[in-house]
């Protein structure tokens, strides 16, 4: 029997230590779980699952033995963790491994927007350049940066970035914040208005939801700019839209949306938005890099747990 349960592993992703032992067992998706035998089940120690596939409570009770879960990914929305912690199991997210891709987005994002880059590709391709120069854009060099997660891992990233673009580097007042050479301002509206570009790094998790509002985008200006590289639940997303058709902010870049993989047409119909498909940690590297650690805490879990 096979110790470990994997749904079928992301494009790029490859376990050839697993493989070679033929300990994994693929399943298509999780509601075909519970119906695998008894005795099949039973054997399950390790569950590799993916942001989007997760592991609920009832996948979970369908694997009594069950004692490790690891997620490709960093997202753990999907991952009933109150209820895997209470039964003693493990959850691993191998988050790290996107970091850096993630903050490369970012600051792609913040100079795309100030720079108008989606708009001087067209202007470029359709001709406009022949009877003219293109608009000036704005330099990135002392605006400040505000960044959501200041000290998290992607948050970290993106201010190290910004900085070697010689941005001003701005978060929240937490005492995880204290000391990592960023000014720091009380609740989301100050950071807001204290910053140039306001990037969101942190998970969406319920008390965050909507943290980006009317009156934080009012805060942030006529010449500000939004970033999110979170999740889609922390804009209000109705409040966003009238603020960038009113140019109540200067510009927004959508990495997430709460109403995914669907865009609100009056969103989309803006020029001062930039939209990508949720791709911050979309890159073979972060398959690749992924799949290592996943395969090695794994094997350093069964390795203990057979002693």
């Amino acid at each position: 029997m096979k110790p470990i349960l994997s749904f079928p592993p992301l494009a790029g992703m490859t376990y050839p230590k697993l493989e070679e032992a033929d300990w994994v067992r693929i399943v298509p998706a999780p509601e075909q779980v519970a119906s695998l035998p008894e005795s099949e089940r039973e054997t399950v120690r390790v569950l590799m699952t993916s942001a989007t596939r997760g592991c609920s409570a009832e996948l979970a009770a369908a694997l009594p033995n069950l004692g490790f879960v690891v997620s490709q990914g960093a997202g753990s929305d999907k991952i009933d963790i109150p209820v895997l912690e209470k039964r003693g199991v493990r959850v691993r997210c191998v988050g790290e491994a996107l970091t850096d891709d993630v903050a490369d987005l970012a600051m792609t994002l913040t100079i795309m927007l100030c720079r108008d880059l989606v708009r001087a590709d067209a202007f470029a391709r359709n001709g406009d350049w022949q009877n003219g120069r293109f608009e000036v854009g704005d330099s990135p060099v002392g605006m400040t940066i505000g960044i959501g997660g200041l000290s998290g891992r992607i948050g970290q990233a993106i201010a190290a970035r910004a900085s070697a673009s010689k941005m001003k580097i701005a978060g929240l007042k937490r005492s995880s914040n204290e000391g990592l050479g960023a000014t720091l301002y009380e609740g989301w509206e100050a950071l807001a208005a204290a910053s140039d570009i306001l990037v969101l790094a942190v998970p969406g998790t319920p008390d965050l939801k909507n943290i980006i509002g009317s009156k934080e985008l009012a805060a942030l200006g006529p010449k500000g700019r939004l970033i999110n590289v979170g999740r889609g639940n922390l804009v209000d997303t109705e409040a966003l839209i009238t603020a960038l058709e009113n140019k109540t902010i200067a510009g927004a870049a959508l990495d997430v949306l709460d109403s995914e993989p669907v865009i609100p047409p009056r969103l989309a119909a803006l020029p001062n938005v930039i939209l990508t498909p949720h791709i911050g940690g979309q890159t073979w590297g972060q398959r690749s890099r992924g799949a290592r650690i996943a395969e090695d805490e794994v094997l350093a879990f069964l390795a203990t747990a057979t002693h």
